[in-house]
């Protein structure tokens, strides 16, 4: 079993900037892709961005490009979500998932609020 336990959420106002942290914890470690995912009330939960662990190569949705930095840390087993210029827009639960190779979900986090205020 692997544990998530996301950090870094909060209230910010619009323009502002806020960094997730997911740390990953349990039996040995392994995963293919790690990402953040990310739920308004009365919404889906959507792919926000991931990143493969290995090679470090992320993936972005269409509305975070050139906003939103996903990186990691191998020896933290921590994945972390950079978020700049937050718009209202933004205002989610935002949820981190370790995939497998084929982009199943095996794992979820608790979730964090973001809350973007204009």
């Amino acid at each position: 079993q692997v544990q998530l336990v996301e950090s870094g959420g909060g209230s910010v106002q619009a323009g502002g900037s806020l960094r997730l942290s997911c740390a990953a914890s349990g039996r040995t470690f392994s995963s293919s892709y790690m990402a953040w995912f990310r739920q308004a009330p009365g919404k889906n939960r959507d792919l926000v961005a991931r990143i493969n662990w290995s090679s470090g190569i992320p993936y972005y949705a269409n509305f975070v490009k050139g906003r939103f930095t996903i990186s990691r840390d191998n020896a933290k087993n921590t994945v972390y979500l950079q978020m700049n210029s937050l718009k209202p827009e933004d205002t989610a639960v935002y949820y981190c998932a370790v995939l497998s190779e084929r982009l199943t979900i095996d794992y979820w986090g608790q979730g964090t609020q973001v809350t973007v205020s204009s």
